[in-house]
């Protein structure tokens, strides 16, 4: 019997068998959680169900979480296939291409750095809280964030600072809901050759950076975020909210590589 037996959880993001969202899935369903997942558009609908049925569920749920109706359908829509919500699982974030090219400053603008907060950050809170009247004491909701929240990344740009507003996020929904049992955490995996980072130029180089500085000498998978996800969200971590979990094999702890330091 797996440590997430029993337990009803709705998974965001999962856009392709390389997502961090697909990791987490794989690992919820692994350990007995019983699963939906939603998808943004008609067009990655198949791809949902494809996934779904793969980890041995039907159900998936159309939401766009930049318009408020989708949410609230999604609401009702899974109100009518559950009497509950154990957790809740998000993994969206989008800023437009253009906003990840050159220097921030340069490439920065009102309407790019509004989209990048509106669905990285905000669409948490508006799935919270949108979905709180579902779960019972002992829920619990995760997002996914990166380091270059806290540190500047050539690249990240506008998405650094929405990631920040993320953080501050889990630490207030985690203040809002502590009350009623509910758990908000988050994780900060390493850099991860997903689709979503392919947007960021430069991440051959920057994952080969992470793998000489990490204390592990390697970068980090999406099966090894989706084991610290099922963690983070079972019963197993019920003391643990308002906190940001690394999963980077150690990058957030070193201030300069060893090799560096040598002079290789």
């Amino acid at each position: 019997m797996g440590f997430l037996e029993g337990k009803r959880a709705l998974v965001t993001g999962v856009a392709s068998n390389r997502s961090i969202a697909w990791g987490i899935a794989q690992a919820m369903a692994r350990e007995g959680a019983e699963l939906v997942l939603t998808y943004e558009n008609e067009k990655l609908g198949s791809r949902a169900e494809k996934f779904a049925t793969e980890l041995g569920f039907g159900k998936t749920i159309r939401c766009d979480v930049s318009q408020d109706s989708d949410i609230d359908a999604l609401q009702e829509t899974l109100g009518a296939h559950w009497d509950r919500l154990d957790i809740l699982v998000h993994s969206i974030a989008f800023a437009p291409r253009e906003e990840l090219e050159g220097m921030f400053l340069d490439s920065v603008t009102r309407a790019g750095f509004s989209t990048a907060h509106e669905i990285s950050s905000y669409s948490f809170t508006a799935l919270a809280r949108a979905l709180r009247p579902m779960m019972t004491p002992g829920g619990a909701m995760l997002t996914l964030s990166y380091i270059g929240s806290q540190r500047s990344m050539p690249g990240y740009n506008v998405m650094g600072l929405a990631k920040a507003s993320l953080e501050a996020n889990v630490r207030y929904l985690a203040q809002s809901l502590g009350p009623q049992g509910i758990r908000v955490n988050g994780i900060s995996a390493g850099p991860i050759k997903t689709l979503a980072a392919a947007g960021i130029k430069g991440l051959k180089q920057m994952l080969n950076f992470y793998e000489e500085t990490a204390p592990l000498g390697r970068g980090v998978t999406i099966e090894e975020v989706g084991n610290t996800a099922a963690f983070v969200c079972s019963d197993l971590a019920s003391g643990i909210t308002g906190e940001i979990t690394y999963v980077d094999g150690g990058f957030n702890t070193v201030g300069i590589s060893p090799k560096i330091a040598e002079g290789s």
